[in-house]
């Protein structure tokens, strides 16, 4: 049985993965961004642990979510599958699963969301960032994650695309098997697979990907690690 914190779980890929973990009888803590969403989540999810609370735009609340996960854990893996496709763009999908990442006890996994909308997004940290687009920002949780992989030796930390999929944020149109866009994020968590026991890897519905050259770069990994810690006051370890 492992621990699995989940963002953003109230609904979406999110809510599935938490099903999809609790049904296989793992323990699992939501995670809503106000006390009504966190009542919704557990309904949805009635054998999950628990469910933590915080709004992932502002900066205070992503401290004090990190704060909250640490009174329950230590965790066997963190999924940051939380995001936006607009309005906070980078201090949700990029800001926070940084500062989760620097101030929760280290998991033995770290699973981050990205998107093939990343191949678009270009390194550029003298952007401002409150204007950046979503192809930018999962471009920057790509290379957290390889970051990440590179200074954490003793954590399995990969990123995975989870494909197109009919989600309130997909939409209707979306093209991509749902069932396929949460289960890799849930093998990577829990499986003894040898498959699922690396790092530094981006999958695509079970299968290493490829992802943007940008992210595997140390220098520019380097410069984006600064930037956020210029920016929150908080440093990854080393």
């Amino acid at each position: 049985m492992a621990k699995i914190l989940i963002t953003g779980s109230a609904d979406g890929l999110g809510q599935l993965s938490a099903r999809s973990l609790v049904h296989q009888g793992h323990q699992v803590v939501l995670h809503a961004r106000g006390p009504e969403r966190g009542h919704y989540a557990k309904q949805q999810v009635p054998k999950a642990e628990q469910v933590i609370i915080g709004d992932l735009s502002k900066l205070d609340d992503i401290k004090k979510l990190a704060s909250q996960a640490n009174t329950l854990g230590p965790f066997d893996a963190v999924i940051h599958n939380a995001g936006v496709y607009q309005g906070s763009v980078f201090t949700v999908n990029t800001l926070a699963p940084y500062i989760l990442s620097c101030l929760i006890q280290k998991p033995k996994r770290l699973i981050y969301l990205s998107s093939d909308m990343h191949l678009q997004g270009r390194a550029n940290f003298n952007q401002d960032m409150s204007r950046i687009s979503y192809s930018d920002s999962k471009l920057y949780v790509t290379m957290l994650c390889m970051a990440v992989a590179r200074l954490w030796s003793d954590v399995y930390a990969n990123a995975v695309d989870p494909g197109w999929v009919p989600t309130k944020m997909g939409g209707r149109g979306a093209t991509d098997d749902l069932q396929k866009g949460y289960e890799t994020q849930t093998w990577l968590a829990v499986s003894n697979d040898e498959k699922a026991k690396l790092s530094g890897r981006y999958f695509y519905h079970l299968s290493e990907s490829r992802y943007h050259p940008q992210a595997s770069d140390i220098s520019l990994q380097e410069g984006f690690l600064k930037m956020c810690s210029d920016m929150t006051g908080i440093s990854l370890a080393r």
